[in-house]
């Protein structure tokens, strides 16, 4: 399950919320009890690693050759 980043427009007041996918957004603020609560877009928290992923992603310098072959490109 996701974890949703929640801002009050009213009150400011900040929250995180473990909620499924399916789930409708919260609106009520705990802190101001309006309905003045938004779902905030927030970046992705995981990153894809490991073998099935492209070995260059996440990688720098003279790693990112990790098949074999020569750094250079022709």
């Amino acid at each position: 399950m996701p974890i949703y980043e929640y801002h009050c427009k009213a009150c400011g007041h900040r929250m995180d919320k473990l909620q499924k996918i399916s789930a409708a957004p919260l609106t009520e603020c705990p802190e101001c009890k309006t309905d003045q609560l938004e779902k905030l877009v927030s970046a992705a928290g995981f990153r894809l690693a490991g073998s099935g992923w492209y070995e260059t992603d996440f990688k720098s310098g003279s790693k990112k050759n990790l098949a074999g072959g020569s750094d250079s490109t022709a």
